[in-house]
């Protein structure tokens, strides 16, 4: 093994504790990998370790230093003291790992990364190499699903400020709006790169505090790289006295962002992490690389020129120097567990990188190996050892592509058509306790599929919402029956709830639209459902049709006895002076008229759909025409009494009967025509009532029907016309003013009809159209029939000849 040199370790430089696994993590793996004798028999495995210290220039050295000798660079010259360089393994930042494939493409070595890949784009072409973690996209689509899984649709936004933030505002976030998420704030977080940035990356950091202490969301995504977790940890120190934690707040971090801590940070708080969901590179547990870890010693290690420093960082103490006669802190005794560290710091299992790291490794291992048995390579001895020449290098390429290979933690690793590794991403809660211990829960995953799987009831959640799952919502949901109205100039996650119009519902939560029934249903109460709706016609059952049904008997009773009382008084004067027969024909024609109202009430049938309003039209056609037959003889009786008048011919029993049967006539042949061309027939009505079935009798054409009421609207108007002309003729028992009277309400009722008729709805409109029957049919009888009545029967003195001639003017 070989580490940087004495000078290069004590380069003034921040290190991050927890990236030493990394290193273990590797060394770890080679170990394994020579320790196999089946899997390279006739090969031992080394490797060199440089960092990169973040820089892009001390990067480019350090690769320079891999492709050539460690003294001396020749660029696009093989001298003898080259290494044997098989494979690189990094980095775990994108920058890093750029600035080592825009060298290693010129010599065609494989580049294996562990960390977030930088983006190809046409500014880098030729640029390739193998991802030990699954694309982003992958990632991004599964915090998408995540989001979506809990309905958080009003979310916070932390991006760093590098091509990757830039990336995922440009294409990830137009993606989860398309969904239905909308964003309080989207925030660039500046990357700290010298003190001279210091107070500008605090400002900026106090603005991000004031912006989550202020927001209403309660979910957080943090897309950023390996160094974030030390910006987020630094969140609840940017204001200005005291530091304060955003309150209720669900991080959400992506894969590249482990619990990582700088020494400096050792003692700051750890709450902001607990309930922390990390979508983190699959990982499972390596047996043996915990008895490796905790077999290391900075005593007893050789070659390894990072665990001396390390240790110090992470106990804080320093190593005694036999040239230095004053040591300041605790003294390293080399007997520190590293068990005992926090978690930020040092874990004993392996994490998402150092997995990576070692499925790096071993791939590398299986495809030489898949490269030594299929061909018959040439190789150099020199100096005691064995080498491929790298004149094969590139050859490596071709197995690196088609490696498939179970690990020994159970997982198979393999790459796709783009070099990138099938797996998915885990998804784990991170618990920390009240002692600052901390814990990991795998409570889901994403699969290569892009399917999420959650286990909600494994979550732990921040304290703040007291276990129970977290709504992040700009406005409460819009319960069902109710619907969504985007408020003007907010997100459209920002909303009123807005009750369904009638005859809509929404059954579900945060609908942008109100649904109609089918026609067979319709909305319950609270608008949430639909329900069966009710069949329903004017029966006789119902306390209206009861009501209307005995008003038909009554009228029809009445109209009986009066015409029995007239059939019983026929000989009087009174019953003898107003044409006998004409009256019992319109006693008999109400009779009927009455009666004709029951045809409307019950269930619709065939034949009482095909007569009900032929039968009325008929029937009250005759009770009008001999309305105005009546009048008609009052006027020719008193024109015939003139002298010379020729009148004299027209006044009897002919004169009425024709106009009888002829206006009835007419109305019948109406009738005939309308049953002929399109009769009436049973319906059913699901529109016009919201909640019922209406079952109805169609008219089949309305236009017949308005015909056979406009008849008998002429007929009332000419009746009433003649009879109004005719109320003061000087005639004894006159009844033209009667007949008028009677008219007059007959034609108002009709009138009234037409637009109460078209109003309604449902069984309302049979109920009308009963009531306009019997009102004009009562109408008819009371005014006409009352007067004679009473002196029938209350004051018969009164019904004689020389009462009737004293009348006489």
């Amino acid at each position: 093994m070989e580490y940087p040199s004495e000078k290069e370790s004590h380069t003034s430089f921040s290190i991050v504790p927890k990236h030493y696994q990394h290193i273990l993590a590797l060394a770890f793996t080679v170990k394994e990998i020579n320790e196999n004798p089946h899997l390279l028999p006739n090969l031992t495995l080394g490797f060199h370790i440089y960092d990169s210290y973040c820089n892009a220039r001390r990067t480019y050295h350090a690769t320079m230093l891999l492709l050539y000798t460690e003294d001396t660079f020749i660029p696009n010259y093989i001298c003898e003291q080259q290494k044997n360089l098989i494979a690189v393994i990094g980095g775990v930042d994108a920058p890093i790992s750029m600035n080592v494939a825009t060298l290693l493409k010129n010599y065609k070595v494989p580049q294996l990364l562990y960390g977030s890949a930088p983006l190809k784009t046409d500014g880098n072409p030729g640029i390739s190499f193998y991802q030990m973690v699954p694309h982003q996209a992958l990632e991004y689509t599964g915090i998408l699903s995540l989001l979506l899984y809990f309905k958080w649709i009003w979310i916070g936004v932390l991006v760093m400020d590098n091509e990757n933030g830039e990336m995922v505002l440009q294409t990830v976030l137009p993606k989860f709006s398309q969904r239905g998420v909308c964003f309080d704030f989207i925030k660039r977080i500046p990357m700290f790169r010298s003190a001279t940035e210091f107070d500008e990356f605090l400002e900026d950091g106090l603005k991000i505090h004031k912006e989550l202490l202020n927001s209403t969301v309660s979910v957080v995504v943090f897309y950023g790289d390996s160094y974030s977790m030390m910006i987020l940890r630094w969140i609840p120190y940017f204001a200005e006295h005291p530091p304060s934690l955003p309150k209720g707040i669900v991080w959400i971090t992506t894969a590249a962002m482990e619990l990582t801590s700088l020494l400096y940070q050792k003692n700051l708080d750890t709450e902001i992490f607990h309930g922390v969901l990390s979508f983190t590179i699959h990982s499972n547990d390596i047996p043996a690389f915990k008895a490796f870890v905790e077999s290391q010693n900075p005593l007893s290690t050789n070659g390894d020129g990072f665990i001396r420093d390390f240790w110090q960082q992470a106990f804080d103490c320093v190593f005694s120097d036999p040239n230095m006669e004053d040591v300041m802190g605790n003294i390293c005794t080399g007997e520190e567990k590293l068990e005992s560290l926090p978690a930020p710091f040092f874990e004993m299992s392996m994490n998402g990188h150092s997995y990576s790291i070692y499925n790096a490794v071993c791939a590398v291992a299986h495809a030489l190996h898949y490269m030594s048995t299929r061909f018959k390579y040439q190789v150099m001895e020199r100096r005691g050892g064995w080498k491929y020449p790298n004149q094969q290098l590139w050859q490596l390429h071709n197995f690196l592509r088609r490696v498939s290979f179970n690990n020994s933690g159970g997982d198979k690793i393999s790459f796709d058509e783009n070099g990138e590794l099938v797996a998915g991403f885990d998804v784990i809660n991170w618990i920390v306790s009240s002692n600052q211990s901390f814990h990991r829960v795998k409570v889901g995953n994403v699969d290569p599929n892009q399917q999420l799987t959650i286990n909600g009831d494994a979550i732990t959640w921040p304290n703040h919402f007291n276990q129970s799952q977290p709504l992040s919502l700009c406005t409460e949901r819009c319960h069902p029956g109710t619907r969504k109205r985007v408020k003007d100039g907010e997100p459209f996650c920002c909303y009123d709830c807005i009750p369904c119009p009638e005859g809509k519902i929404s059954a579900q939560e945060d609908m942008n639209e109100c649904n109609i029934c089918s026609e067979e249903k319709c909305p319950n109460s609270n608008q949430d459902m639909c329900i069966p709706k009710e069949i329903t016609f004017l029966s006789y059952e119902e306390p209206l049709g009861i009501s209307l049904a005995c008003s038909a008997f009554a009228f029809s009773f009445i109209t009986a006895l009066v015409l029995g009382t007239f059939l019983k008084h026929h000989h009087t004067p009174i019953v003898k002076a107003n044409n006998r027969d004409l009256t019992y024909t319109l006693l008999i024609a109400l009779l009927f008229c009455f009666l004709c109202a029951l045809l409307f009430m019950g269930k619709p049938e065939k034949v009482t759909c095909l007569f009900r309003q032929t039968a009325f039209g008929t029937i009250f056609s005759v009770a009008v025409s001999c309305v105005w037959a009546k009048t008609m003889t009052v006027v020719l009786a008193f024109m015939a009494t003139k002298p010379g008048s020729k009148m004299r011919k027209w006044v009897g029993k002919r004169l009425s009967i024709a106009i009888v049967v002829s206006c009835s006539f007419i109305q019948g042949g109406i009738c005939t025509v309308w049953l002929a061309s399109s009769p009436p027939f049973p319906d059913v009505d699901m529109n016009s009532m919201l909640q019922e079935i209406v079952l109805e009798c169609n008219e089949g054409s309305v236009t017949m029907f308005y015909c056979v009421l406009g008849y008998m609207g002429f007929l009332a108007l000419v009746s009433f016309t003649v009879a109004f002309l005719a109320r003061k003729l000087p005639d004894s028992f006159n009844e033209a003013k009667f007949i008028t009277f009677s008219m007059l309400v007959f034609c108002s009722v009709w009138l009234s009809f037409i637009p109460s008729y078209l109003s309604t709805r449902g069984k309302y409109m049979v109920a009308v159209e009963i009531f306009s029957i019997l009102a004009s049919g009562a109408g008819l009888l009371g005014f006409i029939f009352a007067p004679k009545c009473y002196i029938i029967v209350l004051r018969p003195k009164l019904n004689n000849r020389e009462h009737l001639i004293r009348n006489k003017t």
